[in-house]
């Protein structure tokens, strides 16, 4: 997932991003797998990619995205607003995103503060439910944050209770296999979550426990849109439907 590091943190990132690389299952990709070929395409976006040139990204296919729009309980993505607000000008459905620091704050913290700055949603078709991007910290060698599996699907719950509270939609889960088996045992207590798979690959491949297929999968970390490349499982019509809620 593009992320928005302190440059002191830059050694550290590419060492996680290197590490996450791998485990999300392969080699980059070129275009779009052919098995998904015709799906709607879609991205995502970070303080990384600054100021977007959204009516390119709209010509170029994009029919969706998702913003970050914070980190742990301290951080908001300075470029939000020209992100968030410029998709939507550009006629193309948006929504925000959270990038978990389970270490550092509880879930319902995270989602309070999420919620707060951007993390909020309204049936009106064109904002997709938050998000919660929960995966390797950037930050540290350990994988799971320090945290037991038990204690990080309390977190992953409390986040999401508070989120559907605040909002009236749970969140999607960003996410990839590999971590999901190592850091919650594969726990299934979240399938009534859309998922939102990371794998970069020709194939989704196997999903984790509880989901029986992807609603957005993450297949490249670069490509013909800005930041990250994305698809939404269905068509167009059901994207909005999805959107709406």
């Amino acid at each position: 997932m593009a992320r928005d590091h302190k440059p002191s943190l830059r050694r550290a990132r590419i060492a996680a991003v290197s590490a996450a690389t791998l485990a999300l299952g392969a080699t980059a990709l070129a275009e779009i797998p052919v098995s998904a070929a015709g799906k709607p395409k879609g991205h995502d976006v970070s303080s990384h990619q600054k100021n977007v040139d959204w009516q390119k990204a709209k010509s170029k296919g994009a029919r969706f995205v998702y913003v970050k729009a914070t980190e742990s309980h301290t951080y908001r993505n300075p470029y939000y607003s020209q992100q968030y607000n410029g998709a939507r000008n550009a006629g193309i459905i948006r929504g925000a995103y959270h990038f978990a620091l389970p270490n550092k704050s509880s879930g319902k913290t995270q989602a309070q503060y999420f919620v707060r700055n951007g993390g909020s949603w309204k049936a009106d078709g064109w904002t997709l439910p938050p998000a919660l991007d929960i995966e390797f910290n950037p930050y540290s060698s350990k994988t799971c944050h320090g945290m037991s599996k038990t204690k990080m699907i309390s977190w992953i719950r409390s986040f999401s209770s508070e989120v559907k509270r605040l909002t009236g939609r749970r969140p999607v889960i960003y996410t990839n296999t590999n971590w999901w088996k190592k850091c919650t045992g594969n726990s299934a207590a979240f399938a009534n979550h859309a998922l939102w798979l990371a794998r970069y690959s020709s194939s989704a491949g196997t999903l984790p426990a509880g989901w029986q297929y992807w609603t957005f999968w993450q297949y490249d970390n670069s490509g013909s849109l800005p930041g990250d490349q994305n698809l939404f499982n269905g068509s167009t019509t059901a994207l909005r439907k999805f959107a709406r809620g």
